[in-house]
């Protein structure tokens, strides 16, 4: 079969043994390498029809703040899914602005810290046929403690020093959206929020996938394009194009802080 068929959070497992051996000391994470492929070279001009907006003022409305399995699998060593690098390639340290500036702006009434487990054994995911062999695949051969699993799925560390009080903090139920078997869509409501900007792992399933069910419920998504991560950096240009065309703006977290500069200044 090739890697191209396969599911993609099964794909980044590579084998059991490699992400095994990361726990005992050996690291499954790719070296760092400086790149020009995806991150912040693969962010697309606007899209026409954005462009006919005025995003600092849209970025002025009632806001939600949302990051997506951001976790240690995918940033920390030994993570299940450490192996494709994010660590090394731009998306964290994005993130950390994005937040900063969110919470300098007083129309962001809601933080939302999304986990995303791939051990998904238990009853906490209903599951049909499809749903069962696919997040078995994820983690099959790895033989880990409830302990390991846990911190598997933990909010990165530099992100968890973000976190305040009134923050909401919960799992992704769904194959790839937190609007469905969530607090997400009450959350919303009830604060009134107009815009939701996403940041997160992995940019072409859950975070494509959120901004999708965002628009379809009314929401205006706004997604930071070098603060994601696809599970291989040259696949991040296609997706970000795709969303920009179709779903949400794309931009970059330099971008989103002037943007909101501009309307605090004026």
């Amino acid at each position: 079969m090739n890697e191209s068929t396969l599911t993609h959070r099964r794909a980044f497992l590579g084998t059991a043994g490699a992400a095994a051996a990361t726990l005992l000391g050996v690291s499954g994470a790719r070296a760092a390498s400086p790149s020009t492929v995806g991150g912040i070279h693969a962010i697309p001009e606007l899209a026409a029809q954005w462009k006919e907006l005025d995003l600092a003022e849209i970025l002025s409305r009632p806001a939600a703040y949302c990051s997506v399995s951001q976790n240690k699998s995918c940033y920390d060593e030994g993570g299940v899914q450490a192996a494709e690098g994010h660590r090394q390639r731009g998306s964290l340290e994005a993130t950390v602005k994005v937040v900063q500036a969110a919470r300098s702006a007083k129309n962001f009434v809601s933080f939302n810290w999304i986990g995303y487990e791939v051990f998904r054994n238990g009853s906490d995911y209903p599951k049909n046929d499809f749903d069962r062999v696919q997040f078995a695949s994820w983690t099959k051969g790895l033989n880990w403690s409830k302990e390991q699993m846990a911190r598997d799925n933990e909010l990165v560390g530099e992100l968890r020093a973000l976190v305040r009080p009134g923050d909401n903090e919960f799992n992704e139920r769904a194959l790839q959206t937190a609007f469905i078997g969530t607090q997400m869509p009450l959350e919303l409501s009830r604060k009134k929020v107009e815009v939701i900007v996403l940041t997160g792992i992995h940019l072409d399933w859950c975070i494509e996938g959120n901004a999708r069910l965002a628009r379809d419920n009314g929401y205006l998504p706004i997604m930071v394009g070098d603060a994601c991560g696809c599970q291989k950096p040259e696949q991040e240009k296609a997706a970000m194009e795709r969303i920009n065309n179709f779903f949400a703006p794309v931009i970059a977290a330099d971008t989103f802080v002037k943007l909101l500069g501009v309307r605090a200044q004026g």
